[in-house]
């Protein structure tokens, strides 16, 4: 028997309940907020800098105090370089750079790198062959960034089967995946769990799981699928 996945269930503190019109709503808040903005101090050198030392010192584990012991810097002069109010002199991040076991131009790195975006039209994505290939479902991606700083990949494809389309198994692999039905119908498979899905019907899941498309109900049938999974594990 089919089971309606429950709005936002993923077994964490953030809670669901419908609204008048029956939407769900979040009773506990999302800790990102998708339209802060940040700094744009962070585009001045001695702002990026600063960030950098207190992010190396962080990792290590260290505290201010320790690092100035370690670099003869003091304790008001590291303060004033981590909060990107003074400019470190060479010596001084040279200094840095031998405490922290890190590169000179580490400091930098902020403060250089640039974000990468991939602009795809309609229509132009890349034909690629996954598992499903074989069995008639074409993979069109959308949009790949390799090494980001973000520390995950995602993989955006818009997935479309037709009368030649087979049902396949099970898929399995790492990561996080989230559907988003455009056209047709379908009877999606997640574990031992089956999900009829429509336009407009969506399904985000644990891909270690097995999951597939169960039963093609109304072909064609369009979607998108986006798989993310850390950046360590690409390949």
């Amino acid at each position: 028997m089919a089971k309606k996945a429950s709005n936002f269930r993923n077994g964490a503190a953030a809670k669901a309940k419908p609204s008048p019109k029956g939407v769900a709503t979040i009773r506990t808040p999302l800790t990102q907020d998708p339209h802060a903005v940040r700094d744009t101090r962070e585009k001045v050198l001695e702002v990026a800098i600063g960030r950098e030392v207190r992010a190396f010192r962080k990792k290590l584990g260290i505290t201010v105090a320790d690092l100035a012991a370690a670099t003869d810097i003091s304790l008001g002069m590291l303060s004033k370089i981590e909060n990107g109010i003074t400019s470190p002199s060479l010596t001084t991040l040279q200094a840095l750079s031998r405490a922290l076991g890190v590169p000179v131009t580490a400091f930098f790195r902020r403060f250089e790198e640039e974000r990468s975006a991939v602009f795809v039209r309609a229509g132009e994505g890349l034909d690629v062959e996954r598992r499903g290939t074989r069995a008639g479902h074409q993979y069109n991606l959308l949009g790949h960034i390799g090494s980001n700083t973000s520390g995950v990949v995602v993989e955006p494809y818009l997935i479309t089967l037709t009368e030649d389309s087979d049902v396949f198994p099970t898929f399995q692999h790492e990561g996080m995946e989230f559907l988003y039905m455009l056209e047709g119908e379908v009877t999606y498979r997640h574990g031992n769990n089956l999900y009829p899905m429509k336009p407009g019907d969506s399904l985000f899941f644990d891909a270690d799981a097995p999951h597939g498309p169960e039963q093609l109900t109304q072909l064609p049938m369009r979607y998108l699928s986006i798989i993310c999974y850390p950046q360590s594990s690409a390949g």
